[in-house]
């Protein structure tokens, strides 16, 4: 069986130091603030300041990983022999899996006896992140790179990933709610449950009053659609707001007895559109 290298890329919002644990090398979205030319990505500038940048005003915009770039990851990896598996950030979402595509038809030409694989997971945040970690778990138990890939591809239809945003000003600067939607869910504090469909793209699906109450809301998908497949492991992310990702573990813990298996930064690619106060949620269960 010839060795291989699981990719990612950075919307999947795993630090990079877990990231060189699980051995996982990552392709990096960029971004820029409107009013500056300097360029940032996940590794270069982190969360809490790109946060803190968004809570003075401040828009981003993102950038896919280019073609590129990824074939500067997959090249050096195969010229040591090892074949690719390429698990990237949802194309309903992103160009930078369609960039991971490309590369791997142009890698495959000029490495024509090595196996290069690509996986959209339809996914984004920890819930990329998480089909990475469950992967790399195959491929330490021995999965071959074709079982490892069949593996990543099945998990799409039962990965639930749901969210919630404290402030609904920049779902308006996104174009997903009108401004006097906004306006008027703002004063009432409403707070939106937001999942992502088989699309891979952000649905709204229902709302609910208070930030306590939407945080319920999170821990009640997991209660109603969690399986107990994969020991019932379950990733949080979040925009700046640890006590409540925090608490929401809690209410998950105390019910059903299942620890968080990771907390991590809702990044730039995601976090430019969803703002501060993110909270999102990614578990194996019943994809509804």
């Amino acid at each position: 069986m010839s060795e291989y290298v699981i990719v990612t890329d950075t919307g999947c919002d795993i630090s990079k130091n877990l990231l060189d644990e699980w051995g996982v090398p990552c392709g990096a979205l960029t971004f820029k603030f409107t009013d500056s030319n300097d360029e940032y990505t996940n590794f270069t500038l982190g969360a809490k300041e790109f946060y803190a940048e968004m809570k003075k005003g401040q828009s981003a915009k993102t950038a896919a990983v280019n073609a590129e770039a990824m074939m500067a990851i997959f090249r050096p990896i195969l010229e040591s022999g090892k074949d690719v598996l390429y698990i990237g950030l949802s194309s309903g979402l992103s160009t930078t899996y369609n960039s991971g595509r490309l590369a791997a038809e142009a890698m495959r030409e000029e490495f024509p006896e090595r196996k290069i694989i690509t996986v959209d997971t339809l996914a984004a945040s920890a819930g990329e992140g998480l089909v990475v970690y469950l992967t790399v778990q195959k491929k330490k138990a021995g999965a071959t790179i074709e079982e490892a890939a069949a593996y990543a591809e099945q998990l799409h239809p039962q990965l639930s990933i749901w969210f919630t945003v404290d402030d609904l000003v920049y779902l308006k600067r996104g174009g997903r709610i009108s401004p006097t939607t906004a306006f008027v869910g703002n004063a009432l504090g409403i707070k939106p449950l937001l999942h992502m469909d088989e699309a891979g793209k952000l649905i709204s699906v229902s709302k609910v009053r208070g930030r306590r109450a939407s945080i319920q809301a999170l821990a009640n998908k997991y209660f109603e659609l969690g399986k107990d497949d994969e020991d019932g492991i379950y990733f949080i992310s979040h925009g700046d707001c640890i006590e409540d990702a925090e608490l929401l573990a809690k209410m998950i813990e105390d019910k059903s007895g299942k620890k968080v298996g990771l907390i991590a930064d809702v990044g730039a690619s995601i976090g430019a559109h969803s703002g501060p106060g993110t909270l999102a949620l990614f578990f194996v269960g019943i994809h509804k």
